[in-house]
């Protein structure tokens, strides 16, 4: 059973590094963030659990410090080892292409992967640990959001640009097989041409998702299950699973009272459009009475209500929703270290 998660992305996942980040501006760490299950701002981008809290729920196993705290606690001394339960590396506003949202201070995957690589060689995390762990994978909505901006006009196609997202996200794959990673679950993203926040692009629609920001989601997301279908062969040893968030989230946006939701459309905490022009606890935001019966939270992120329905899909869920196998299968198979 693996009693450990190291988790690496971006607000979807991060659980608090960003406010140990001295220098970086994509924070949540003031009120409402957390106000729903901590009943304080963690860090979290949403009002409590995010999937990775879940699924450890799940295991039962606590919840992941970020990586910046137990640096730091680990460095003045108030605990003597790294976490046994896993760490998690996640930063928001991060993305797989090292130039993303470089100026608001944000750590990319491959600084995220550094920070785990220094660990493992400096053996403060134990190699026995990290092949019994699960390895969670979750990034790319920053970077494909941005390639939408009005001032930064992007020098490749679509397509290529999305080639260029896979080719870093392969070698991050690479890279954490050969620290010794066997258990790995790729999550795509979601509709991210859905998020409220899109009424702060020139071109997009407000009356219906921006179709175009949709292709280039499903096109990385297309690439990451063949990243996952090739592991067999590339990884001996290895599991590898695709949870496709991006079909759950559909599902809940068909047929929303079904799931719970009044509102699949606009932020619950924001302002402006849709909810989408003010993030959340910032000057101006007004808040809705009952975060659960929203698909987002603020104008980025999912409530914890939409995590929880998530985080069952996939833990639980059948080939659709995750595969080849779910969370659950992957915890408890004997994985073969070769």
């Amino acid at each position: 059973m693996s009693q450990a998660i190291f988790t690496f992305g971006d607000s979807i996942f991060d659980a608090g590094n960003n406010h140990f980040n001295e220098n970086c501006t994509a924070q949540a760490d003031f009120p409402p963030y957390g106000s729903s299950y901590f009943h304080y701002p963690t860090g979290r981008f949403t009002n409590g659990r995010t999937v990775v809290d879940f699924i450890s729920q799940f295991i039962g196993i606590d919840l992941q410090k970020p990586y910046l705290q137990a640096h730091l606690e680990v460095v003045n001394g108030s605990r003597k080892d790294y976490p046994s339960n896993g760490i998690n590396f996640a930063s928001a506003g991060s993305g797989v292409l090292r130039e993303t949202n470089k100026d608001l201070g944000v750590i990319p995957i491959q600084d995220q992967l550094q920070q785990f690589q220094t660990l493992v060689q400096r053996n403060q995390i134990d190699k026995k640990l990290v092949q019994q762990s699960f390895f969670f994978f979750e990034s790319g909505s920053n970077d494909i959001f941005n390639y939408f901006l009005p001032f930064d006009t992007p020098t490749l196609d679509p397509d290529a640009y999305v080639q260029a997202m896979l080719t870093e996200v392969k070698d991050f794959i690479d890279q954490i097989y050969k620290l010794g990673a066997r258990r790995i679950g790729l999550f795509s993203l979601g509709p991210v041409g859905c998020v409220p926040a899109r009424t702060l692009l020139p071109n997009a629609p407000v009356d219906r998702c921006f179709g175009k920001m949709n292709r280039m989601v499903k096109n990385y997301n297309m690439g990451l299950e063949s990243l996952v279908k090739d592991m067999p062969i590339r990884y001996p040893g290895a599991v590898g699973v695709y949870g496709a968030v991006y079909d759950i989230v559909q599902r809940f946006r068909a047929i929303p009272t079904r799931y719970g939701f009044s509102n699949t459309s606009s932020a619950c905490c924001g302002d402006g459009t849709l909810g989408g022009m003010v993030q959340c606890g910032k000057d101006g935001y007004k808040i809705c009475q009952n975060p659960n019966e929203f698909l987002f939270w603020d104008y980025f992120h999912p409530s914890e209500h939409t995590y929880k329905l998530i985080s069952k899909a996939l833990w639980g869920g059948g080939r659709s929703p995750i595969r080849p196998i779910n969370l659950k299968t992957l915890a408890n198979i004997t994985v073969n270290y070769s």
